[in-house]
């Protein structure tokens, strides 16, 4: 799991905190980052696009979203919960498929790469 510290300005506005080198991540394979107490999942795709959602399963409470089954709906990435098999748009962190139950979704957080280095825009 990648750590990352925010300083204390990143914890009242947003800043893009390095998480980790890209070449850690593999393809269609969560990794999960924990940033000032907070799990996220980062999930890189096979075109090359890289997405951060909670790594928290709104479902079932475990930070196990980044175990979870990557795939797509139509032209959405998505991820299956490896717990109750909710599927999430990657994109947007909505229920694509809830199995009967409230829609819930994921925190969504902004990536981007400088230099090898996956950053992610953080709001606490």
């Amino acid at each position: 799991m990648t750590l990352a510290t925010p300083t204390a300005s990143a914890a009242t506005q947003p800043a893009w905190l390095p998480l980790c080198r890209l070449d850690d991540l593999e393809v269609e394979r969560g990794r999960a980052a924990l940033v000032d107490g907070t799990q996220l999942a980062l999930f890189l795709l096979r075109d090359g696009g890289v997405h951060a959602v909670s790594n928290l399963d709104p479902y079932s409470g475990a930070n196990v979203i980044s175990r979870g089954i990557v795939g797509s709906r139509e032209d959405a990435p998505t991820v299956a919960s490896p717990m109750y098999k909710q599927v999430f748009d990657l994109r947007t962190g909505l229920c694509l498929e809830s199995h009967g139950k409230e829609p819930l979704h994921l925190r969504v957080w902004k990536v981007a790469a400088r230099d090898g280095e996956l950053l992610v825009k953080w709001e606490a």
